[in-house]
């Protein structure tokens, strides 16, 4: 099978591992469970499954369970009718219903109430939801993929997580390895983000020295790929010759490392030359995804079959990419209205009027 890995980069063995499991488990619509660290690119992975799957020209349809309020997160599962609270002027869909025919993905399930758990088991066993305020039962034809950092398992022993949940939602477990155990992975991955932010900000390429590679081979990446990135934008803003040394990398780095003199030598992987990235077709995180290949603007019929008028399909697109761009920054608001191509204080004044 010809997988699209969503621009995943990597020849380690551990890698390797995961691809052959997502290989046989994409094609399905079993429930799959990622697991692994902050920052190890859970939801590429996540968006490899439904680009492999049958259903990859059916909406791909992301939500942040721990950055959501508590308060909101119901409303933005299951969606609400019109007067089921305050400020609920008009029913509006929740992210089921958007994902309807493709996958949902429930991101850091573990964050998730209790309260909420149960009702995402009914879904999970009963493939049906209700709306808040709603009287009758919506029936949903959707793929479950949640995701986690926690030891979910530890959770269960301590009463925050539900046991039948649990066993629901790990049908295929998949585990996402740390960036400290895929080895030359590393050094392709930091060379690859270099030549990206190189060419973002126009300047000559960097290399890194013999010595630069020991070191960040070395070092542990407790904040795995998503601080690889920012180490290596760093270095392309800071760095003013065209070959990285020890000296130009962050203090962070150099002082868990230690004495350069003991660190092993660089093994054969770092010789490798990073391939050119395949190129992939991004999978649209809205209720409208058409056929990845091109983008087609949403047409009346649209609104027509999710009995949805004008503004409530723009406040839905807008809530999504919201969610999506904080997600994709970590929650860091600055970085969230970058990718929006909006200011930070429209984003705050955004998600003000959202939680009010």
């Amino acid at each position: 099978m010809n997988l699209d890995t969503s621009g995943i980069i990597g020849q380690s063995t551990t890698l390797a591992d995961v691809f052959k499991v997502l290989g046989k488990v994409a094609p399905t619509d079993s429930t799959v469970l990622v697991t692994g660290e902050s920052g190890t690119g859970k939801e590429l992975l996540v968006r490899a499954l439904h680009a492999n799957s049958k259903r990859a020209d059916k909406p791909f349809v992301p939500i942040n369970c721990g950055a959501i309020p508590r308060e909101l997160l119901e409303s933005e599962l299951f969606g609400h009718e019109k007067g089921a609270f305050t400020h609920a002027i008009r029913s509006r869909p929740g992210r089921f219903e958007l994902a309807d025919g493709g996958t949902i993905f429930l991101d850091e399930i573990g964050e998730m109430d209790l309260s909420l758990q149960v009702k995402i088991l009914r879904v999970l066993q009963e493939k049906e939801i209700e709306r808040v305020g709603g009287t009758g039962v919506k029936k949903v034809d959707v793929r479950v993929i949640a995701a986690t950092n926690r030891d979910l398992e530890l959770e269960i022993a301590q009463g925050r997580f539900r046991e039948d949940l649990y066993y629901r939602l790990n049908v295929v477990p998949l585990h996402l390895p740390p960036l400290r155990e895929r080895g030359g992975d590393v050094l392709l991955l930091a060379r690859h983000f270099l030549d990206v932010f190189c060419r973002k900000k126009g300047r000559p390429p960097l290399n890194l020295s013999t010595d630069a590679m020991r070191v960040l081979s070395a070092y542990s990446w407790p904040g795995n790929v998503r601080e690889l990135v920012n180490f290596m934008e760093r270095l392309s803003i800071l760095v003013d010759g065209d070959i990285i040394q020890p000296q130009d990398l962050p203090a962070k780095i150099l002082d868990q490392v230690g004495d350069l003199s003991a660190l092993p030598q660089l093994p054969e992987a770092a010789e490798i030359v990073v391939p050119e990235p395949t190129v992939v077709k991004s999978v649209p995180a809205t209720p409208i995804a058409l056929p990845q290949t091109d983008f087609v603007w949403p047409t009346l019929k649209v609104l027509e079959d999710k009995n949805m008028n004008l503004k409530e399909f723009l406040e839905t697109a807008e809530n999504m990419l919201i969610d999506e761009a904080l997600q994709k920054a970590g929650g860091v608001k600055n970085q969230a209205a970058e990718y929006l191509g909006i200011k930070r204080t429209t984003l705050i004044e955004k998600l003000k009027k959202r939680e009010s």
